[in-house]
């Protein structure tokens, strides 16, 4: 035992600790870092077109969501709308050059941009029929915006739901991330797991030793909350659901936060929330509880946040008044 505690116990320490600095000298680690505190760009390009669900990408919001503090918008884009059904699938041009002036300017206000696939409806019931369109969609994607800087981050696909075979979106995610890097050898990329990028999810990734990957997943709970009188639910959840932010609530949030943070402690991955927010039809102040109670927990594990959405039914921001929903921009980054 003398000698376990002298000289065993030291070394298994020392390992330990070498273990964690190498984790966080890892390029993925900085790169988190680097994205800080984020917002959605919500109900904008991912709707079947720009502007059809309300809201427009305009360069006045991305100048107000820097200069409140925000470090990097994520853009969520319906790339399968502008990509032809067969085969080589390709996009538009027109809606690159869209593509490309958002970014531009995003980059010209200091801002780092998450661009993923969002919506890409007809993948997830069939995901092999659709397997070699979406690398072919990365394809393209991932050669256009080759030379960009690593203020670019790539999220292979949002939110893969419950219909997908966890070993099914390994493969695909594998097959997407070998395309993106024929071209794109430094550049972060993001994955999330199935079942919507569920929290509880995570532990079912099997991802390949890439050190550049970063782990994304969301979190809505509790969804009677978040989601009350959500008119695209069928029922929509009830109206007059309250967060308190009580200590049994508390309790729920790291208990839920627990099951990613020990598998990426335990795989070496850095975590980033993607989404989280709270439905308008919920009260303001228990919003607001639950919005600091969420972004706390995540700067607790040096997780980076992105939260949803800007200016639509979850807004932090009041488009028709030109001005923050300031409780709630309070609860983010104050």
């Amino acid at each position: 035992m003398r000698y376990f505690t002298r000289r065993i116990l030291p070394a298994l320490v020392l390992c330990l600790w070498c273990a964690s600095a190498f984790a966080a000298e890892q390029p993925a680690f900085a790169s988190l870092k680097a994205l800080g505190p984020g917002v959605n760009l919500g109900n904008m390009l991912e709707a079947p077109s720009e502007g059809e669900w309300g809201h427009k990408v305009k360069p006045e919001y991305l100048k107000t969501i820097a200069t409140a503090g925000f470090q990097h918008v994520r853009l969520p884009v319906r790339w399968s709308a502008y990509a032809a059904q067969s085969a080589p699938y390709t996009i538009q041009p027109a809606f690159f050059d869209r593509i490309d002036q958002i970014l531009t300017q995003a980059y010209e206000t200091g801002l780092k941009v998450v661009l993923n696939v969002h919506h890409y409806d007809e993948f997830y019931p069939n995901p092999k029929a659709h397997h070699e369109r979406l690398i072919a969609l990365w394809q393209q994607i991932a050669t256009h915006y080759q030379h960009h800087s690593n203020s670019l981050y790539f999220e292979v696909l949002n939110e893969p739901t419950d219909k997908v075979d966890p070993h099914v979106w390994d493969t695909v995610f594998n097959d997407c991330l070998v395309t993106i890097r024929h071209t794109n050898l430094t550049r972060p990329v993001i994955v999330g797991p199935i079942n919507w990028n569920n929290v509880h999810a995570v532990p079912l990734l099997q991802l390949p030793p890439d050190n550049l990957l970063i782990v994304t997943f969301h979190y809505y709970e509790p969804f009677a909350f978040t989601h009350q009188g959500a008119e695209w639910q069928s029922p929509p959840p009830p109206l007059g659901v309250v967060w308190s932010g009580s200590d049994q609530d508390l309790q729920k949030l790291e208990s839920d936060f627990a099951k990613a943070v020990d598998w990426a402690k335990t795989h070496q991955r850095p975590l980033y929330l993607g989404e989280f927010g709270a439905y308008h039809k919920a009260d303001l102040d228990s919003r607001v509880k639950w919005t600091k109670a969420i972004r706390d927990i995540a700067a607790k594990h040096q997780m980076a946040w992105c939260y949803w959405e800007f200016c639509a039914g979850f807004g932090v921001y009041d488009s028709s008044n030109n001005q923050w929903i300031e409780p709630l921009r309070q609860a983010l980054l104050d």
